[in-house]
C-alpha cells in the first residue's frame, strides 16, 4: 500500500481546479493522485487528461458527504487527503505528513495551518491567482483554539483532542490526512450538511490515535463568491448547525455568547 494519496473532490467546472491539480503535482516527496466527481463533464475530464489522473466517477445526487466518503475510499493508500478543488497545497504538505508519521507512528488525523486566498468584486469566480491574506482574525482564532493539540505527547488523549474542538472547529478540513484502516468506514457520517468535518472530528477524537497538527501554512485556502460555504451562511444552515454543535458541549447562555463571536467569521464571505 503507498503511504499517501490526494483525492481531488471536483465539482462542475471550477475555475480553479489546474490550480489544484499544479499544487498537487509540485510536491517534494511523490504521491498519488486521483480525481473523484460526481458530476462528470467533459472539462473534468480534460483537465484530467492534461496530468494523467484517473477519474473516478460516483453514481447518484452530488452529495457532500457522500462525495467525500467516495473519494477517500478510491485513495488506496495508508493516509488520504480529500483535496478540494478550490484550494492548493503548500509543496511540503506530504513531506511535513511523512515527518509527523515517522515521529508519532499512532497519528490518525494530521492537519496545518493554512492561508486565506481571497477574491473580491471582479475577480470573485473568475481565473485569477487571488489575494494572499497572510493574517487574518479568524486565523488567529483557529490557531488559538488549536493550542492543545501542540502537546503533541499529549494529543493522542480524548480529553486534548476535544479541548481543541469544544470551542468551535478550528481544524482546516481540506489540510487533513486521514489514516483509513485506523478509523471508522465511513469517516464522514453525519447528519450535518455545513458542520460535518466538525462533527466528525468529534466522533473521530474518541478513537484511539493521535491528532497531529503541524502549525505551518501548508494549505492556501480559497473564499470565493462561489464557495458552498457562502451559500449554507445565506440560507442559515451554518448559523443553526453551529449552535446545535456548540449545545453539546455549553449551556445555552455560553452557546449564545459563543455563537455571538462565531458569527463574526461569516464575514470572510461578505464581499
Amino acid at each position: 500500500m503507498n503511504f499517501h494519496a490526494f483525492v481531488i473532490c471536483a465539482y462542475g467546472e471550477s475555475p480553479y481546479l489546474e490550480s489544484c491539480v499544479r499544487s498537487l503535482l509540485g510536491q517534494t516527496m511523490e504521491s498519488g493522485i486521483l480525481c473523484a466527481t460526481s458530476t462528470p463533464n467533459p472539462y473534468i475530464d480534460q483537465v484530467m487528461g492534461k496530468y494523467g489522473i484517473p477519474v473516478m466517477v460516483r453514481e447518484g445526487k452530488s452529495d457532500i458527504q457522500d462525495d467525500w466518503n467516495f473519494a477517500l475510499a478510491q485513495g488506496d493508500a495508508a493516509f488520504v487527503t480529500v483535496a478540494h478543488q478550490d484550494d492548493m497545497y503548500g509543496r511540503h504538505y506530504v513531506e511535513e505528513l511523512w515527518n509527523a508519521c515517522e515521529r508519532w507512528p499512532d497519528m490518525t488525523l494530521f492537519m496545518t495551518d493554512a492561508v486565506t486566498v481571497r477574491h473580491d468584486g471582479a475577480a470573485a469566480g473568475g481565473r485569477g491567482h487571488g489575494r494572499l491574506v497572510r493574517i487574518s482574525a479568524k486565523g488567529l482564532v483557529k490557531k488559538l483554539l488549536r493550542a492543545p493539540l501542540r502537546l503533541k505527547g499529549l494529543a493522542d488523549r480524548e480529553w486534548v483532542k476535544m479541548a481543541a474542538l469544544r470551542f468551535g472547529n478550528p481544524v482546516m478540513c481540506p489540510s487533513c490526512a486521514y489514516r483509513k484502516n485506523y478509523l471508522p468506514d465511513p469517516i464522514f457520517h453525519s447528519e450535518y450538511r455545513y458542520a460535518l468535518d466538525w462533527d466528525c472530528l468529534v466522533d473521530l477524537a474518541k478513537w484511539p490515535g493521535r491528532f497531529i497538527c503541524v502549525e505551518k501554512p501548508l494549505l492556501f485556502y480559497r473564499v470565493h463568491s462561489g464557495a458552498e460555504t457562502k451559500a449554507c451562511i445565506e440560507n442559515h444552515l451554518r448559523e443553526k448547525e453551529e449552535r446545535r454543535m456548540f449545545a453539546r458541549f455549553w449551556p445555552e447562555e455560553m452557546v449564545r455568547l459563543l455563537m455571538h463571536f462565531y458569527k463574526k467569521a461569516y464575514g470572510e464571505y461578505e464581499k
